[in-house]
């Protein structure tokens, strides 16, 4: 039986001050440095409810929905961790590599479910009080150092979804309800956020994700810097850096520099 999401309710006053008073910083970030925004937002976002970490993953759908495939074709090519530690770390490529397998928990298969519409939940929300007791729990969360986790899950189109996940270290109490509300509050009110920080990886309208290098080179673009400009920073040649801007183009099907930075600022190119 598919889950429904919980139901949401508006958070405290003082709570809406601290988010908007985060979505003002957030605003000040231009284009061309949405990692330091992403990092900002995720450090935002375990100040408001106490949490100790915090993960942002951009979602696709790779392939149409399969009988054989319990997450119906979606997949994360992105994953950026705030606090990187080594047992977090090589759960999250685990959780990967078992998903390319077939192998899927039940708090993905749940969250999955509901794509297409936004929804935030804790663990709690989603699973029964007898799951805590279970090897993947112990074995994913409690080995990483974390208790709980709230995820938010927004759509951004239908193949492709922008994913926060939020962590309490063990030892710290579990998530409320208000919390979660005040972490869906937060992340509800940023469409625009959700569409650029996508947009930076090629998750949304690209014909392919962009390259680690292609990325350092779009920020380049939406920086104004000329592409000598950029062959320097990134230590190129200038063909090199040029081909990097063509492929960007193709990528993205447009043919100029304003045509991509109309993307960024939600116009059709």
């Amino acid at each position: 039986m598919i889950p429904e999401p919980p139901q949401l309710h508006m958070p405290n006053a003082d709570m809406r001050e601290r988010v908007h008073a985060c979505w003002d910083q957030l605003a000040d970030f231009d284009a061309a440095r949405i990692d330091e925004a992403l990092t900002f937002l995720l450090c935002s976002l375990c100040a408001l409810v106490g949490a100790q970490n915090a993960d942002w993953i951009g979602v696709v759908r790779m392939s149409d929905a399969s009988s054989a495939d319990p997450v119906n074709g979606w997949r994360p090519p992105v994953v950026h961790v705030l606090h990187s530690n080594e047992r977090f770390d090589a759960a999250v490529k685990e959780q990967r590599r078992n998903l390319e397998r077939g192998i899927i928990n039940d708090v993905v298969i749940r969250i999955v479910s509901m794509s297409g519409c936004f929804r935030a939940c804790r663990l709690r929300d989603v699973v029964p009080p007898e799951w805590f007791d279970s090897d993947f729990y112990k074995g994913y969360y409690l080995s990483s150092g974390y208790v709980d986790a709230a995820y938010v899950a927004f759509p951004v189109n239908r193949d492709a979804e922008s994913y926060f996940g939020i962590f309490r270290s063990a030892g710290q109490p579990s998530f409320t309800p208000e919390e979660r509300d005040a972490l869906a509050y937060a992340l509800r009110g940023i469409k625009w956020f959700h569409r650029q920080v996508l947009l930076s990886h090629g998750l949304t309208i690209a014909s392919a994700p962009l390259t680690p290098v292609e990325r350092k080179v779009v920020q380049g673009l939406l920086a104004g810097l000329s592409e000598k400009q950029i062959a320097a920073d990134l230590g190129q040649s200038y063909h090199t850096s040029h081909e990097h801007v063509s492929n960007i183009f193709r990528k993205f099907g447009v043919g100029n520099r304003s045509a991509l930075m109309a993307l960024w600022l939600g116009r059709a190119p």
